[in-house]
């Protein structure tokens, strides 16, 4: 995750790759209901003057965040899903009934696969790249770009030629579980009693 760029452009066609790639990315009953807000130029400035006024950069810790020349939003629409599942091939599922009806929303498992496709792609391509959330932002933003209702953010991705960085992210200091920690093969196993109801199961090792 890159917190720091150049204010360099980058061209039209490889942001075009980009979000082309993520287009195809996988989707529920191939329902194709995540769509992408492309900001450059002036619309940047306009959405960290909107999320991020002027007045509270003072204490920002990653001013370099601004400088990325591209944002990327993707966005998911809930009911494209309950109508995709009210047709013949899926009504039998139940979940054309309605949103309330998926225990896993899928709009957001789609988006996040999205999002995760421009990440790679972005890498791919020798660019940076960051996704941050759009939070209680929502409605403005939706508001200042002409996003219609009934569609939901699911975060936004910052694009753009990496400078290197300024300071190091608390989170980036944290150490990730090891391999045999997180897969579980034929059965859940932990280390920890509480974590199953056979008690005292050996962690793979």
């Amino acid at each position: 995750m890159t917190r720091n760029f150049l204010s360099d452009a980058v061209p039209d066609d490889v942001v075009d790759t980009i979000v082309d790639l993520a287009r195809r990315s996988p989707s529920a009953g191939n329902t194709r209901a995540v769509e992408f807000l492309v900001l450059t130029g002036d619309a940047v400035v306009a959405y960290w003057e909107l999320t991020l006024p002027e007045e509270r950069r003072a204490g920002f810790p990653w001013p370099g965040l601004l400088l990325a020349p591209v944002l990327v939003l993707p966005w998911v629409e809930p009911d494209a899903y309950r109508r995709r599942y009210a047709e013949g091939d899926k009504a039998h599922t139940g979940l054309g009934s309605g949103v309330d009806a998926w225990a896993t929303p899928y709009w957001w498992v789609d988006g996040g696969m999205a999002a995760m496709a421009i990440l790679l792609a972005a890498a791919d391509a020798g660019l940076g790249a960051l996704f941050f959330g759009v939070f209680d932002h929502e409605d403005a933003v939706r508001g200042r770009f002409g996003v219609p209702h009934g569609r939901r953010v699911v975060g936004a991705v910052a694009l753009g030629w990496p400078a290197p960085e300024q300071r190091a992210s608390l989170s980036a200091r944290r150490s990730g579980p090891a391999l045999a920690e997180v897969v579980h093969r034929d059965r859940w196993r932990s280390s920890d009693p509480s974590d199953s109801g056979v008690g005292g199961a050996v962690a793979i090792g």
